[in-house]
């Protein structure tokens, strides 16, 4: 291993040997959520082996944070589709600068009238 190869190699071991460090930009994974507030089943796997985040008796919900509440969006109207509940997005802000997606996402949705309920946490 030369000189230049060695740096690659440390860094490649830390990332793999401490991952919670390497992806420690939120408070919580998306998991820890869905699980904290899913009143439903969670992770609940459709016919097409997709998985939905939260499936209540009237809701299918997709778990997201905040910068990516766009792809939020198509996901929740696909679970829809799939379960025939109503589409759902429990959008999490963990940094009050991210107030800006919760007001995206919900502009959106009203603005072309979608058939999505939305709900926000706090870390």
């Amino acid at each position: 291993m030369n000189s230049y190869q060695l740096p690659k190699f440390i860094i490649l071991w830390l990332i793999l040997l401490f991952p919670a460090y390497v992806n420690a930009k939120y408070t919580h994974p998306e998991k820890w959520y869905n699980n904290k507030y899913c009143n439903g089943k969670i992770e609940y796997i459709m016919p097409d082996r997709t998985r939905c985040d939260c499936l209540t008796d009237t809701h299918a919900i997709e778990y997201d944070f905040g910068k990516k509440w766009a792809e939020a969006i198509g996901q929740s109207l696909y679970y829809s589709l799939q379960t025939g509940r109503r589409a759902g997005i429990v959008l999490i802000i963990d940094d009050p600068e991210e107030i800006r997606y919760w007001i995206r996402l919900n502009s959106t949705i009203i603005h072309f009238k979608l058939p999505i309920d939305t709900w926000k946490v706090h870390k």
